[in-house]
């Protein structure tokens, strides 16, 4: 049987081509790893890892939305943190100033620059800003103030409370949302009362056993009270929060690892198998190379 010089090179063309297409492919899987390169590799599987990448997305948004949250609760608790200390040390001024037997005018009188400093204090952590330039605890108000002072009100009534009670959710899970600010809103009535307590003492000769005085400091005593209690109960909010966001965390990580596994498993490489493979199709590439120039240099004169 006689075969054509253009049937034989189109068969020797073909089995080059397929060789160098294996060889090619398979060294691209063993510089990535992966033995799906292309879709049409392994359909199936491919269809698994492209479901398993989207959750991985979905996840790794929720992971670096509950990294956001706790930065913002961190900070939200070391603000009121503050806040604690302001209202703890009024309430020792508040006790002091009640002991009639023991304090005098100009007793009363000294306390007036700490009470300003602790008053203005509050104020300030009240109406702190984010990096943006946002206020932290005007709800959803960020570019309200919390608190609002009005210089040209009466003193105890100068202070209000202007941002809202909306809360900011961050999806940190599925169907999961945390809320990431807080309000402070009820400070603005302890501020007031000091600011009364302030007004009260600009009283000349004032005394601590004078009736009027006495209501204005034991409204203070008692609003300390009030604020330390509305104040703790967020900050103890803050750390149930975030306990609860770091569990979550780690069960996302738990599922993100999982999800990664699955995705090794069902797309790695089995490189013992591919070095194999690959060695094979080289020998074979090497003998039609052979075989190409050793046929092609035969002719009808060689059987003759």
């Amino acid at each position: 049987m006689r075969i054509a010089t253009s049937q034989f090179q189109a068969s020797m063309n073909r089995s080059l081509n397929t060789n160098q297409e294996q060889i090619s492919k398979l060294t691209a899987q063993m510089a990535s790893g992966s033995r799906i390169q292309v879709p049409s590799d392994d359909p199936v599987n491919n269809v698994r890892i492209s479901r398993l990448n989207r959750e991985e997305a979905i996840l790794g948004q929720h992971r670096a939305n509950i990294d956001a949250v706790k930065i913002r609760l961190q900070k939200n608790e070391t603000y009121l943190t503050s806040v604690v200390g302001d209202i703890n040390q009024v309430r020792d001024l508040m006790v002091w100033a009640l002991d009639g037997g023991g304090t005098q005018p100009d007793d009363l009188q000294s306390m007036v620059q700490s009470l300003e400093s602790l008053r203005d204090s509050m104020l300030y952590s009240a109406n702190v800003k984010d990096a943006e330039g946002r206020y932290v605890f005007s709800g959803t108000l960020t570019d309200t103030p919390a608190i609002t002072f009005d210089e040209s009100a009466a003193p105890g009534s100068r202070y209000s409370y202007t941002g809202n009670n909306n809360k900011q959710q961050v999806v940190v899970g599925n169907g999961i949302a945390q809320t990431a600010n807080v309000d402070v809103q009820g400070l603005e009535t302890y501020l007031n009362r000091i600011d009364a307590v302030l007004g009260g003492l600009e009283t000349d000769g004032v005394s601590s056993n004078d009736p009027a005085m006495r209501e204005l400091l034991k409204d203070a005593l008692t609003g300390s009270d009030t604020a330390m209690s509305l104040i703790s109960g967020k900050i103890a909010e803050f750390g149930g929060a975030q306990n609860i966001l770091s569990t979550l965390a780690d069960n996302h990580g738990n599922v993100s690892l999982s999800n990664q596994m699955a995705m090794t498993d069902l797309g790695k490489l089995d490189y013992g198998l591919a070095a194999t493979e690959l060695n094979g199709y080289n020998i074979a590439l090497q003998s039609t190379y052979k075989a190409y120039a050793k046929v092609s240099n035969l002719s009808l004169f060689n059987v003759l």
